[in-house]
């Protein structure tokens, strides 16, 4: 099952969604338009909820659940990076000892800049 339909009911939220994109790089693509995804450990945000980035607005356009081994180089795109080698290499810089196995399952949150 790759992406949640609307109208199913999502598990509670485990994080807020100002703790999505914190580190001053993902903020930069988000703002530039590189990087319209965010997968997390955990869900941060409903669908249609909003995130404030430097006074700019993107909302939540979908929230689903993956595996790591489904992941794409569309879904490395959308998350700001050319390859999937280049984004689980960025992933796992930023969570030293964590592991990358296939079947781990992450939160995907898809967003937009709000009109």
């Amino acid at each position: 099952m790759n992406e949640t339909n609307v109208n199913e009911t999502l598990p509670p939220k485990t994080c807020s969604i100002d703790r999505l994109v914190t580190k001053e790089a993902e903020v930069s693509k988000v703002l530039a338009g590189q990087k319209t995804a965010c997968r997390r450990n955990g869900r941060y945000a409903d669908i249609g909820e909003t995130m404030d980035l430097q006074g700019t607005s993107f909302t939540v356009t979908n929230v689903y659940q993956q595996a790591l081994g489904e992941l794409t180089p569309e879904h490395a795109k959308q998350e700001g990076h050319e390859t999937v080698d280049e984004y689980r290499d960025s992933i796992l810089a930023m969570h030293p000892g964590m592991p990358w196995l296939p079947q781990m399952k992450v939160w995907v949150h898809e967003f937009t800049k709000a009109e």
